[in-house]
This record gives structure tokens, sequence and C-alpha cells, in this order.
């Protein structure tokens, strides 16, 4: 067997996230840290979803409110979390509603994303897969 379909066979880890009631998931490669909610500094003339920015361990990280982002209910819960992506070459964070797991997922498993008839864009969504009937 060629490297090259072994590699096409090979599952890639997600970080399963929750934002309302909806799920999402990032290539684990990109996450370098989940954190509790810090301190977070305001900054003026921002956009809603932008909540400001962080200090971590002297690296100074912007953090992004994806529930504002996307227009879902941003309620604060002992489990609100933020995810430290690493975009290279900075890091950013994400605030989301909770940390669910690591899944493991076939590329063949994942289906296009579905076609959206809007004025939004949709380009955070590369893929949909089904996971224990959700």
């Amino acid at each position: 067997m060629s490297s090259d379909v072994k590699k096409e066979n090979e599952a890639q880890s997600y970080l399963r996230f929750s934002l309302a009631k909806e799920y999402y998931a990032l290539p684990l490669l990109a996450v370098k840290e989940v954190i509790a909610m810090p301190e977070v500094t305001q900054l003026p003339n921002t956009p809603k979803h932008f909540m400001g920015i962080m200090n971590l361990r002297g690296q100074i990280i912007s953090i992004i409110d994806l529930r504002a982002k996307f227009q879902i209910k941003n309620e604060f819960n002992p489990e609100t979390t933020v995810i430290i992506c690493d975009m290279k070459p900075f890091c950013m964070g994400i605030v989301v509603n909770s940390v669910d797991s690591v899944l493991s997922v076939k590329a063949e498993d994942i289906k296009p994303k579905p076609e959206i008839e809007s004025h939004k864009t949709t380009d955070y969504i590369t893929g949909v897969v089904s996971y224990h009937d959700e």
C-alpha cells in the first residue's frame, strides 16, 4: 500500500465544541490550548464579536466571541471556555459555550457543506460530519 493511500484513510483529530445547542469542530493541530474564561481588556470601536485582548504568559491575544459572530445567544455559564488557536504567525482566542471532546474523523466521512442561499458567508464551514446521529 502506498503512503498516499494510507494517509487518505488515516483519521484526523478534531476538537469538538458547542455554540448554544450546535456542535462545531476545529482541527486539533490548530488548537494551542483551552483555557477558562480570562480577564479581557475591551478595545473601543471594535465589532460586537471582538471581545478584546488578553495577556497569556506575555503574549497578547485577540479574543473573538464566536456566539456573537454567528449571531447566537451568548450566555456565559461555568463551562464557557476560550480555545486558543495557533493561526501562524499569530494566536487568537475564540469563546465557546463548552469544549466537548476530541473526535477522530476520516476524510471520507466529511460531507460537503450544505448550499445556503444567504447574503452571509459560510466560508468558516468546510464540511459536515455525522457523529452519533448528530
